[in-house]
């Protein structure tokens, strides 16, 4: 993120940028709130360069939404539909005014938790961000595996996964392959494809 202003207490900056598409440099406000931590720039940057075939027209899913960046970002650059879940509420908030500042009639907030909403009616996407505050990262297997056996992801759809670097690769349910994994300091982000 491109801070305009001082950092906040957590240590990122308080407000987002959308980096391309239609929106590139809108500056959205981003709340503190703990646990939440915006995906860099350069990550972001690097994760739409990989889906930058496969994001026009697609449906996106995003399990942590927080800031809202990956899937506002999604919009931007042509995906048809986002769906965004967060469970805090103030952050929900926030992101809900980013929404209708944007006019992004296209994206849906709902405000749960990420493994409530798995449990609910099955809608597949094309593409699934998990990006789960650093201190939940064990939700990220769990996510993972409902988001496989519940049929979440479209065949061939793309789940994006963002960890703390030290955790590693991702383990995979069987079946999906790592087609891209890169560490930007202390991220790791992964970019792994559902079967056929």
């Amino acid at each position: 993120m491109v801070a305009k202003g001082k950092p906040t207490g957590a240590g990122y900056p308080q407000r987002l940028r959308i980096i391309g598409g239609d929106w590139r440099g809108r500056q959205l406000q981003v709340i503190e709130s703990e646990g939440l931590r915006p995906t860099p720039d350069r990550v972001r940057e690097t994760l739409f360069n990989w889906l930058q075939t496969r994001i026009a027209g697609a449906h996106c899913l995003d399990l942590f939404a927080g800031t809202g960046a990956l899937c506002l970002e999604s919009l931007s650059r042509g995906a048809e539909r986002v769906v965004m879940v967060e469970m805090v509420h103030a952050v929900a908030q926030k992101l809900r005014q980013n929404i209708e500042k944007l006019g992004a009639s296209a994206a849906a907030l709902i405000e749960t938790d990420a493994e409530h909403y798995l449990q609910g009616p099955v809608e597949p996407f094309d593409i699934i961000f998990v990006d789960p505050p650093f201190r939940r990262s064990d939700l990220i297997d769990t996510c993972l595996e409902v988001i496989h056996q519940r049929g979440w992801i479209k065949p061939g759809g793309w789940v994006y996964i963002e960890a703390p670097s030290e955790r590693g690769q991702p383990a995979l349910p069987d079946g999906w392959h790592l087609e891209r994994s890169k560490i930007a300091g202390q991220v790791g982000y992964h970019l792994a494809s559902a079967p056929d």
